[in-house]
């Protein structure tokens, strides 16, 4: 049985899950969220009825802090953290991490994602692409997805897929949305990693933001529809507006879909800009555009 856990990010609802799975007394965690919320974790594990610090498996589909960040807390528990070969490193030693993440959120930092601590290396596991994990009586599959990152994994147990920002965010019965941060979005590679999951033929997508989906085929080709056509705005408008300009130009644009197009709630706007703020996906898309040319 797959537990859905809302971590209640920054007190928003359905912007951020993780996934609890007991497997012979076994439990495996997929996804950690930030270290601000590893109270909340614990209280809603608690309620379910186990102890947090029994997780001693935990899958995080990649090293952003969202996904990531509390990772270390469950370490200095015991538990084994599995991740993509280009990430592991970041988990021992985070500097390299920290400072790329101020440099997108500045003084926000300790606010949205808490204290963020090295994990010793014995506790970090790396995890090559189909390399298949058993625990308990689950088998645990990895799949490297790249394109919202080069360090990416989706992890694959039966029909089911966790798919971290690969296959964007989906909340309640908003559309499917992509996060393309800075440095290394690769609109190519991401299309791949979403043929990929195709393959797979999965019956249920795990989304990280947020929950479930099993209208697979139809979301991922929302997806790669939705990747194709913000990275085309972009091209299109960078070369004539600043940075400034151009996020806030973009901002309007996302915030038009949602409300005339899409027709959504602006409590659901809220909680896919808690999850997806629009203004990182500009920078990330810039940067991939200036590497293409």
């Amino acid at each position: 049985m797959i537990k859905i856990i809302d971590i209640n990010f920054l007190g928003v609802s359905s912007a951020i899950a993780c996934f609890l799975i007991e497997s012979n007394q076994e439990l495996i965690l997929i996804e950690t969220g930030p270290s601000t919320v590893y109270n909340n974790i614990k209280k809603a594990i608690k309620n379910m009825g186990y102890d947090i610090k029994k997780i001693k498996h935990v899958f995080v589909t990649h090293i952003h802090l969202d996904h990531s960040g509390g990772a270390w807390r469950f370490a200095e528990n015991g538990a084994k953290i599995y991740v993509h070969p280009n990430g592991m490193q970041h988990l021992i030693d985070p500097s390299k991490l920290i400072h790329s993440a101020s440099k997108i959120y500045k003084d926000k930092m300790h606010m949205l994602w808490g204290q963020i601590k090295g994990i010793k290396k014995e506790n970090v596991q790396s995890v090559d692409h189909r390399e298949k994990i058993k625990v308990g009586s689950i088998i645990v599959e990895s799949l490297h997805t790249p394109g919202h990152a080069n360090h990416h994994i989706a992890w694959k147990i039966d029909k089911n897929i966790f798919t971290g920002d690969v296959a964007g965010a989906k909340i309640k019965s908003g559309p499917a949305l992509p996060a393309c941060p800075p440095p290394e979005v690769d609109i190519e590679k991401w299309i791949e990693s979403l043929e990929l999951i195709k393959k797979e033929n999965p019956k249920v997508l795990y989304l990280t933001h947020f929950g479930k989906t099993t209208n697979v085929v139809s979301h991922i080709d929302e997806m790669k529809k939705r990747l194709r056509s913000w990275s085309l705005w972009i091209k299109k408008n960078r070369l004539n507006n600043d940075v400034e300009e151009l996020t806030k130009k973009f901002n309007e644009y996302v915030n038009t879909f949602l409300t005339d197009k899409a027709k959504i709630s602006d409590k659901l706007i809220e909680e896919y800009y808690t999850a997806n703020p629009p203004y990182m996906s500009v920078s990330g898309l810039l940067r991939y555009w200036d590497k293409k040319t």
